[in-house]
């Protein structure tokens, strides 16, 4: 009897160290470093070094006047502590990252560099008592400015926009000066990073650094408008509350706003200025709701007067939408567009490109992505830890795709691709095998307040865009801390929209949505359902399909793999019908990974380089219509 149990425990022992090696083996390759071969996009060879990107880049706040500095700079890289340099090594593309194709350098930056730029420009002529504002859609990570020799400021954070005033610094009658400096430690530092990572391997792409949004100058009024933001809808009353911020505001002075449809004034505010914030009530008649199916815009002209004379203004839109979540007739809950249920059945959207990276070639580029999403049949994009440029958003809303917005990750545990893994590895198994119970996630107070400052950027950066119906601040533990206390402060940031308790793995039970990651498991569900929020399959799928000439690396990887488009399509099908059968059992919601290949990852439907379709879309649009165009129930609205 004795021989019996110790034979089975040697069984035991060695199936266990078995077993071991082979998940320790494949942790390693995924932490192996990837190639990428450069491909390129059908806009790659449209693009105009000395003036790409040049279409206006704030859609909700636009005004005439404003010249672009996108082109060609002046580059070099120094080590971090060096002064600011006398000579330049050569010409870099503004706004493409210096990793990138198109920015005509493709060289890494290590965290011990430092990149400069440098551009000579002249300004555009002022009026009277007129301000200069010099304006970034986003630098990674850290940006210090000088114009003509004089600091101007400095911004930390890779995916928000900031601008500073340079009026004092400009010297009239001559060309001005303007110096950028960059510091950029991607994975080895406390900000946010996303998908980047010095070495790319796994599911961790080139790093991106530097300028990689527009840059633009704007001359303003001493006085002018800030912002215009849509702070709440009613649809029930037909009305939309809007709130104006102004700069230098004094009483007596006037906001105007003026709502159009076709040219045609349809309503109409006009009220004092007591404050630098007000909020105005609108009410067209008639009030046309905004929805995948019915993307409609209002058009906004926004103006400032002082005793009769208009100081500011600018042109703005907005589209009315609420969003909610509900329980249905069988007490199951769903999520809510204007008032009724909607499924949302998205593509999880990296948003990386083989030729700029972060950067998309050019505007058409850009709107691609969303235009294919539709052209597919989805009516739901989550961009995935990544923030766009504000054209992707106004592409969203004119289109009409519903977005979840992702916070893009970092921690302080990112520093090696191997420590990376392990911790990752251990997240995994404690929310899958223990059930997340006992996990406590931290991280370094620093670290955390970094966290806190991009988030609150990207929310207030973003909250007027329609498309945008749920936040999703943590995405499988990757530098998930103070849950629900973070989650809360989401909501408080802004109360219109969903918050997705984290997006996989470690569930608190906060949040308005439970979020399941299911890849090879969606046939799995859980039981008891949720009782009382909205289950969503977060990301599922990520079948792989390697194309043969449309590939950035030598051998990529999908969560399952299939060598001939026949058999690829075939399991979406029969995914997709798995999908549907989950949605009266209580799914309201499934995001497939994912819209491309992006690097090693090959599991896109579309190839990286935007060349192919890997199922016909109106294929797709047939399988994924099922479950967009299938109408529910109506459900009454409870919280």
């Amino acid at each position: 009897m004795k021989k019996i149990f110790f034979g089975i425990a040697v069984v035991l022992l060695i199936s266990i160290a078995g077993l071991t090696a082979v998940v320790g083996y494949q942790l390693y390759k995924f932490t192996l470093p990837v190639e990428t071969i450069a491909l390129s996009t059908p806009w790659t060879e449209e693009v105009d070094s000395k003036a790409p990107l040049p279409e206006y880049p704030r859609p909700q706040l636009r005004r005439d006047r404003w010249q672009s500095l996108n082109g060609l700079w002046q580059y070099t890289i120094t080590p971090r502590e060096a002064t600011a340099p006398t000579h330049f090594d050569g010409s870099i593309v503004v706004p493409f990252p210096i990793e990138s194709l198109l920015s005509g350098v493709q060289r890494s930056l290590l965290p011990e560099d430092r990149l400069w730029y440098r551009r000579i420009f002249d300004t555009p002529p002022l009026e009277a008592r007129e301000r200069l504002i010099l304006h970034f859609g986003a630098v990674d990570w850290e940006a210090e400015i000088w114009l003509n020799g004089e600091r101007i400021g400095i911004h930390q954070g890779g995916f928000d926009p900031f601008s500073f005033d340079v009026t004092d610094a400009v010297i009239e009658g001559v060309a001005q000066e303007l110096v950028v400096a960059v510091w950029d430690p991607t994975n080895t530092g406390l900000g946010a990073v996303g998908k980047q990572h010095l070495v790319p391997h796994g599911i961790r792409y080139t790093a991106v650094s530097g300028i990689w949004q527009t840059v633009w100058l704007e001359p303003v009024p001493a006085q002018h408008i800030l912002s215009v933001e849509v702070m709440a809808t009613d649809l029930t009353a037909g009305s939309v509350t809007l709130a104006v911020e102004s700069h230098d505001t004094q009483p007596g002075d006037e906001i105007e706003v003026e709502v159009r449809v076709d040219e045609e004034i349809v309503a109409s505010a006009r009220e004092g200025a007591p404050a630098e914030r007000i909020s105005m009530r609108l009410s067209p008649p008639d009030l046309r709701a905004w929805s995948p199916e019915d993307p409609f815009l209002y058009e906004l002209q926004v103006s400032l007067w002082r005793n009769g004379k208009l100081l500011d203004r600018v042109e703005s839109y907005f589209g009315a939408r609420e969003v909610g979540m509900a329980r249905d007739s069988e007490g199951i809950w769903r999520l809510m567009l204007n008032g009724s249920p909607i499924f949302h059945l998205g593509l999880l959207d990296q948003g990386w490109w083989p030729d700029g990276l972060y950067t998309a070639p050019t505007d058409e580029a850009l709107a691609f992505d969303i235009e294919a999403t539709k052209k597919m049949g989805f009516n739901t994009i989550r961009k995935h830890v990544k923030v766009e440029p504000a054209r992707w958003y106004w592409h969203a809303d004119r289109l009409g795709v519903l977005v979840w917005q992702d916070m893009p990750t970092g921690s302080d545990r990112d520093a090696s691709r191997f420590t990376q893994i392990l911790d990752q590895a251990g997240d995994f198994f404690s929310a899958h095998l223990f059930n997340s119970k006992g996990v406590r996630l931290e991280r370094s107070p620093e670290s955390a307040a970094y966290f806190r400052q991009e988030l609150a950027s990207m929310i207030a950066g973003l909250k007027s865009f329609p498309s945008i119906v749920a936040w999703v601040p943590f995405n499988e533990a990757w530098g998930q801390f103070d849950t629900d206390e973070v989650l809360a402060e989401a909501a408080a940031m802004d109360p219109t929209r969903l918050i997705d308790g984290p997006s996989g793995w470690i569930d608190t039970g906060s949040g308005d949505i439970r979020d399941l990651h299911m890849y090879g498991r969606e046939a799995e569900f859980i039981s008891p359902l949720p009782s009382r929020r909205p289950l969503v399959y977060g990301e599922f799928g990520g079948l792989g399909y390697p194309v043969e000439g449309h590939l950035a690396v030598k051998s990529g990887w999908g969560y399952s793999a299939f060598e001939s488009q026949a058999a690829f399509e075939k399991a979406y099908v029969e995914l997709l019908g798995l999908i549907e059968s989950l949605r009266p059992l209580g799914l309201a919601g499934a995001i497939y990974t994912q819209t491309t290949d992006v690097e090693s990852e090959i599991n896109g439907l579309i190839t990286y380089d935007r060349r192919q379709f890997k199922i016909p879309p109106q294929r797709l649009a047939e399988v994924n219509g099922r479950l967009t165009k299938k109408i529910l129930p109506p459900a009454p609205m409870k919280k």
